[in-house]
């Protein structure tokens, strides 16, 4: 029941933008921490950015100002709005829910990923 679908990815050239979505259903949406990871060949799954269901943004260095995650709740989608994309962005990202249901018990979700490559 519980499910996180992203949708956006692409080929886009270096310098260009692209907007990703993920659509949660079977969960109290505007309960969860919301994030994007990525994950290039070889490498370990990163966090990009994250959301709080207070709207307290965090980002990773390398998207920094570049990257920009939003949240609607009434539509139960969380947004990563990419520009001046590089090359190194390149990657399968994934969408991320958690939730502290018990002092240390977390509920977690994770979507199935959509590819972004930057190329020309």
């Amino acid at each position: 029941q519980e499910q996180l679908v992203e949708s956006g990815g692409g080929l886009v050239q270096p310098g260009g933008s692209l907007r990703l979505s993920c659509a949660a259903s079977g969960i109290i949406f505007r309960l969860f921490r919301m994030g994007w990871y990525r994950q290039a060949p070889g490498k370990q799954r990163e966090l990009v950015a994250t959301i709080t269901s207070g709207n307290v943004t965090n980002y990773a260095d390398s998207p920094k100002g570049r990257f920009t995650i939003s949240r609607d709740n009434a539509k139960n989608t969380v947004y990563l709005q990419m520009s001046s994309l590089k090359p190194e962005d390149t990657a399968v990202y994934f969408c991320h829910a958690a939730r502290i249901v018990w002092s240390s018990a977390v509920e977690t979700y994770w979507g199935q990923g959509t590819q972004v490559t930057v190329s020309s």
